[in-house]
């Protein structure tokens, strides 16, 4: 009976270890390993009659973000106060701006720099 337990237990324990190692790599996936860290994404819509530009800003960090300053290009700028951990904001940038690219830099030694995307084109949609 004793060899039987120290067999049963010796399981166990592999699948407690192997358990907890796959919890930590899950968890680094979701829960911010970072304490300062920002997601950008700038994208253009060419419709057929005009250009819609938005910056996508989130805070993937796990500390606020502050003093966040968004460089559109062409001498537009808006600067931002704080942002809350995990929050997002979308921007538009002004009318006339060209949009080609997008820098945003905050404090703690946050700087990014981005050139616009296109979004796909949609084809054969509702009946075409």
């Amino acid at each position: 009976m004793n060899q039987y337990t120290l067999i049963v237990a010796a399981g166990i324990t592999v699948i407690a270890i192997v358990a907890v190692i796959f919890t930590g790599d899950i968890l680094k996936l979701s829960v911010p390993t970072q304490e300062y860290d920002i997601f950008v994404d700038p994208i253009l819509d060419k419709q057929s009659l005009f250009v819609m530009g938005r910056v996508t800003i989130q805070n993937i960090g796990s500390q606020p973000l502050t003093n966040i300053h968004v460089n559109f290009g062409a001498g537009d700028t808006l600067d931002l106060k704080t942002l809350k951990v995990g929050q997002k904001i979308i921007l538009s940038p002004p009318p006339d701006n060209p949009m080609e690219f997008v820098m945003i830099s905050a404090d703690n030694d946050i700087f990014v720099s981005k050139a616009y995307r296109e979004l796909p084109k949609m084809v054969g949609m509702m009946g075409s």
